[in-house]
């Protein structure tokens, strides 16, 4: 394992390199000065989205969702739980398919809930369907 990992921050999307050993110490965004993980997960955009999946040397965990769906809005108290389990070893971020529909395409999300792991880039697996936070955590932990 290297000893420092790059970091996107989720306010700003500055790239920041932190001592792997400090993840821990609730490291700060170089540029912004805002903390780099808040144990929620982010909001991802068109304008965001291949920078933190590609850019973080940490495995990236998307939410694939949308405002209207029901088992969504169930899923989502899960979902934030999960985050306060999983960050700082992954960062945990949502993706509104209504509102960006092209990358909901680009990825082939065909129903939502679906959950999708991205390392360095590249889709690892995917989920579909609403989860509990501990399905969630273990379905997570099972594919690294």
């Amino acid at each position: 394992m290297s000893t420092s990992s790059h970091i996107v921050c989720p306010q700003c999307n500055a790239i920041n390199r932190i001592a792997t050993l400090r993840l821990e110490d609730q490291p700060k965004c170089g540029k912004c000065h805002t903390r780099l993980f808040t144990a929620t997960p982010m909001e991802l955009t068109a304008a965001n989205f291949q920078k933190h999946i590609s850019r973080n040397d940490i495995p990236v965990l998307v939410d694939f969702w949308a405002p209207w769906c029901g088992p969504c809005k169930m899923m989502g108290p899960a979902f934030e739980q999960a985050a306060k389990q999983l960050e700082p070893a992954i960062r945990l971020a949502k993706l509104n398919t209504e509102s960006e529909q092209a990358i909901g395409a680009q990825y082939g999300i065909r129903s939502i809930p679906t959950i999708a792991l991205f390392k360095n880039g590249q889709e690892l697996a995917r989920q579909a369907g609403a989860m509990g936070t501990a399905d969630i955590v273990r379905w997570v932990k099972s594919q690294l």
